[in-house]
């Protein structure tokens, strides 16, 4: 029987993961499907017993389940527990196991989009204190960054953060950004800060290295004001959208046995689906 795969939340009919995963599989002329499943959060646990009794190969998981996922499922990767949150499952047997492919994939994406930038970068800005900055402070720790600062509106919990994830990671002021823009090598905004429909991310790049890279996971627009203000400072560029696209590609292995490549056809094809919505 072909792999049954789906991406489930509530809503989820946003997802643009059936077109990732749509794309690949017709890419690589597989058997098997991909689909959208609205789940209300009540009924997760049914759902997940229906992936355990072999209704579906594994999945994606977006909000609200990706903390709710955790106590259902009987294996969780290093990433998913660090951050605490899951967003890629898939079966094994009659075990479920859950993994967070955003770590890996905000780090491809920046290896794909400023390659050997972790033999460069000593020291790492991070502004927010949420999921997305748990899951980068996380992998950027695990690739030997010396200094991780976290910046976020409410300083406890950039404390309680830092102190979740130790040595190198360290909180600061919100107020402080400005000066610390001049010493950072890697600047990443996790917030929601910038993206359309959102209050505008107030972060002063008037100290910015020409070099530094700067890192926005929002992707819509596919180009947010702090990206546009970074080049015209000598700054490098990184959008969300990689980071959209290369989380998918661990899941898709693993459910359909074959590694797909994020290609500029690929990333085409989302930005028009973007653009025209």
């Amino acid at each position: 029987m072909p792999p049954l795969c789906f991406v489930i939340g509530h809503p989820v009919a946003h997802s643009r993961s059936p077109l990732i995963h749509g794309s690949w599989l017709s890419e690589h002329g597989l058997d098997g499907s991909y689909e959208q499943v609205d789940v209300a959060p009540a009924d997760l646990p049914a759902f997940v017993e229906r992936l355990r009794a072999g209704a579906f190969a594994g999945g994606n998981v977006t909000v609200p389940h990706k903390e709710a996922m955790l106590p259902l499922i009987d294996e969780i990767s290093d990433a998913a527990r660090a951050v605490g949150a899951v967003n890629t499952i898939w079966r094994e047997g009659d075990r479920i196991h859950g993994d967070n492919t955003d770590v890996s994939g905000f780090l491809d994406h920046l290896d794909a989009s400023a390659p050997g930038w972790n033999q460069r970068v000593g020291t790492a800005l991070v502004l927010g204190a949420g999921g997305a900055a748990r899951g980068i402070a996380f992998g950027l720790k695990a690739r030997g960054m010396s200094r991780i600062l976290l910046v976020n509106r409410s300083r406890a919990r950039a404390d309680e953060l830092a102190a979740a994830l130790g040595v190198p990671v360290q909180a600061a002021d919100w107020d402080e950004q400005a000066g610390l823009v001049a010493t950072a090598d890697l600047i990443v905004n996790t917030t929601a800060l910038g993206m359309h429909g959102q209050p505008p991310l107030d972060l002063d790049l008037a100290g910015l290295r020409v070099g530094t890279i700067v890192d926005d996971i929002v992707y819509v627009p596919l180009k947010t004001p702090l990206l546009l203000e970074a080049e015209r400072r000598g700054g490098i560029a990184v959008d969300g959208l990689g980071m959209l696209l290369h989380q998918a590609v661990p899941g898709f292995a693993r459910w359909f046995g074959v590694t797909p490549t994020v290609t500029p056809t690929l990333r085409a094809l989302i930005e028009a689906d973007i653009l025209g919505s």
